[in-house]
């Protein structure tokens, strides 16, 4: 299905490469191209694969994993995308584990990463898996044999970013894709004649689905920047947006954050953005940084409704909800209100928190449900956000307990099957807003706190946290021996001294306990990176959970009050047994 869709483009659109724009230096590979090399490809997969089998993506940036994933698609087999394996040991369990998962029978790479992936692979024991290198020439575009696809082919494995769990593969279907790809491109107002682009590596699902799939099947093709230039210059992906003609982009929040904190009034000056739609999502979009960046950046031309927040999910192949052609809504709401679990408007002088509308549910059918009753809620009230339709993928690979358990739900009265997000939101004026991640709800003395609350506001109020990550979470309701407690790691640059340090630490606990009414007992300041988040930059809670009941936190200081301290040495003797 996905190539039949990809021949119905009107347009031949090119794949390009940018690895660094400070001298506009690019690859491109047009739709002949594209196609004679994926059909290479496919010839080699061909001979020595039977189709559903898994093929494992690892790819530095670059437009070889374009090819390698239509090659795939060519050849019948199930891609696999995967980062490369990194410098850190839990980055590399972790790929390990997605390769045995999947069982994958063969690892695609290029030249220039293959002793890496060589070595990865020897150290983690993969076995049954045959590396190769897709730009060696390797295969024969004559005998490649075009495949049946059908709606329900499973194109993909698609790894969640594990943010409250072990990562499971996300069965995603050809008709999946489709559905999701021609509901984006409605609900975005775009077109054939539109280029995508950006930064967001092609492993992820907002690069793979959100851009480079549209720009190939859609659009007039689609520009990939290497996502360190942007992190070393968030300067050169607006840069690349201008020169390259793209009129549609996407990008998770702290993308936006980044462009307002690091571009300078210079390079604003030599911006013309007013061709382009920006998506923000991945990540709990922000009200301050929506507002920031578009007027930042009006300066250069960006419209006022070329902002878009929406929301998505993997297991929603991608977008769920998401509504172009006006500015972004920014609702103060009752914050009083929100811990009880209803949104309404902020009135007076009540304490209030501006939250962002992620648009009107279009990739998939919306349900805000009670998670304890399975009782369909009303607008305005907060709920488990459920989804159905075409775009709800097929479940997790090879794993019947957990599909069925979030994939098959019904509610109290029958309705059913719906997808159950694990996600916190509400309808309301036809939007949805998104409240927190239903694991990581502090629910304390009756009240329900979100985490993302409480960073925000840690942010906002100190200075020295300023575009760095947090994690709040809570403790003593997991076989700690202590009344159950707030506990905030939050990430600080190194080169303040100790006593400063400690300064920042009490400061962070008195700011949580005015502004939300909490005590906390423990601040643990860590360096930069030390909070562990998913490719999508969503943090990690859970992890960084167990870490600090591990006593496994490198950190540049730990105030933590003497009960949990006790608390925690008893904790950790009884688990190190």
């Amino acid at each position: 299905m996905l190539r039949e869709q990809a021949a119905r483009n009107p347009q031949q659109p090119a794949v390009t490469f940018v690895s660094d724009f400070s001298d506009i230096s690019c690859t491109v590979r047009d739709r002949a191209e594209l196609d004679l090399h994926s059909r290479r490809i496919a010839s080699w997969l061909q001979e020595r694969l039977s189709p559903g089998d898994r093929v494992l993506l690892l790819y530095s940036p670059g437009i070889e994993f374009t090819t390698a994933f239509s090659a795939c698609v060519y050849a019948g087999v199930i891609a696999v995308p995967a980062p490369l394996p990194g410098r850190y040991r839990h980055e590399r369990r972790r790929l390990a584990a997605i390769a045995r998962d999947a069982g994958v029978r063969a690892i695609l790479t290029q030249r220039g990463d293959l002793p890496d992936v060589e070595k990865w692979v020897a150290e983690e024991g993969i076995v049954g898996a045959v590396c190769h290198t897709t730009d060696t020439g390797e295969g024969n575009p004559d005998t490649w044999i075009a495949p049946e696809a059908a709606s329900d082919t499973l194109a993909l494995l698609q790894y969640t970013s594990g943010s409250t769990g072990d990562p499971k593969g996300v069965m995603v279907t050809h008709g999946n894709l489709v559905a999701n790809v021609e509901r984006m491109v409605d609900a975005f107002g775009n077109d054939s004649a539109t280029t995508y682009g950006g930064w967001i590596p092609l492993y992820h699902d907002m690069g793979l689905i959100g851009l480079m799939l549209p720009g190939i099947l859609c659009g007039n093709g689609y520009v990939q920047m290497d996502p360190m230039s942007f992190l070393r210059r968030p300067y050169h992906w607006l840069r690349m947006l201008d020169a390259c003609d793209v009129g549609f982009t996407a990008a998770p929040d702290f993308g936006y954050e980044m462009c307002v904190r690091r571009v300078t009034d210079e390079q604003l000056a030599a911006l013309d953005l007013s061709r382009v739609k920006f998506a923000d999502g991945s990540e709990p979009v922000r009200a301050d940084v929506v507002a920031a960046f578009t007027e930042r950046f009006a300066a250069a031309g960006l419209r006022p409704d070329a902002l878009i927040p929406v929301y998505g999910l993997a297991e929603a192949t991608l977008m769920a909800s998401g509504t172009a052609g006006r500015p972004p809504l920014r609702t103060p709401v009752d914050a009083t209100a929100l811990e009880n679990r209803l949104l309404g408007p902020a009135t007076g002088t009540q304490p209030s928190r501006v939250l962002v509308g992620c648009g009107a549910p279009t990739g998939s059918d919306v349900l805000i449900v009670d998670p304890g009753t399975g009782d369909a809620l009303p607008d305005g009230r907060i709920g488990e956000i459920w989804l159905s339709g075409p775009c709800v993928t097929a479940g997790y690979w090879e794993n019947e307990h957990v599909t069925d358990a979030t994939f098959r739900a019904h509610t109290d009265d029958g309705r059913g099957p719906f997808l159950r997000t694990g996600d916190l939101g509400a309808l309301f004026d036809g939007d949805l807003y998104i409240t927190g991640r239903s694991k990581d709800v502090l629910v304390l003395h009756g009240r329900n706190l979100h985490p993302s609350d409480i960073e925000y506001e840690l942010r906002s109020q100190h200075e020295e946290l300023e575009g760095l990550h947090g994690a709040v979470f809570m403790v003593g309701d997991d076989g700690v021996d202590i009344a159950p407690a707030v506990v905030a790691v939050h990430e600080i640059r190194a080169h303040w001294g100790a006593e400063r340090l400690g300064q920042i630490a009490v400061d962070m606990k008195q700011t949580v306990a005015r502004e939300f009414g909490v005590p906390v007992a423990a601040v643990a300041l860590v360096r930069p990176g030390g909070v562990r988040r998913t490719t999508s930059g969503k943090v990690q809670r859970a992890a960084m959970r167990a870490l600090y009941l591990a006593g496994e936190l490198d950190t540049l200081h730990l105030g933590e009050d003497q009960l949990l301290t006790a608390a925690l040495a008893d904790h950790r003797r009884v688990t190190e047994r």
